[in-house]
């Protein structure tokens, strides 16, 4: 049960700086606006990676539940993943994302 727990800390650790650093990249597209179709890529980058993020956290809730370890486990593993798209955590949310994920999906019932 202890890795379940450190599994679930690990990834809403990892939800938490993806949001944020998709924060700041929405942020930067906001100052590149000037640019027209640069400005608005970026913070569109930035507002996919807010999304993925939330739901790496709400993948961590997930392995504290009963029976839904190996679900919440897929989807950090898989949303992590995708971050990279908006930022990735500063690489260390990406990195903590996919500890997080194989120690719940290792994880012993």
């Amino acid at each position: 049960m202890a890795d379940l727990h450190t599994a679930s800390i690990l990834s809403l650790v990892a939800g938490i700086l993806i949001v944020l650093s998709s924060i700041v990249t929405a942020a930067m597209g906001g100052v590149f606006m000037v640019i027209p179709f640069a400005g608005a890529m970026i913070m569109a980058m930035g507002v996919v990676g807010i999304i993925f993020g939330l739901i790496v956290i709400y993948g961590s809730t997930l392995m504290k539940k009963q029976g839904k370890a190996q679900t919440g486990g897929i989807l950090v593993l898989i949303f992590s993943i995708l971050s990279i798209i908006g930022g990735a955590g500063f690489l260390i949310g990406f990195i903590l994302g996919l500890v997080g994920s194989i120690l719940a999906l290792t994880a012993k019932k």
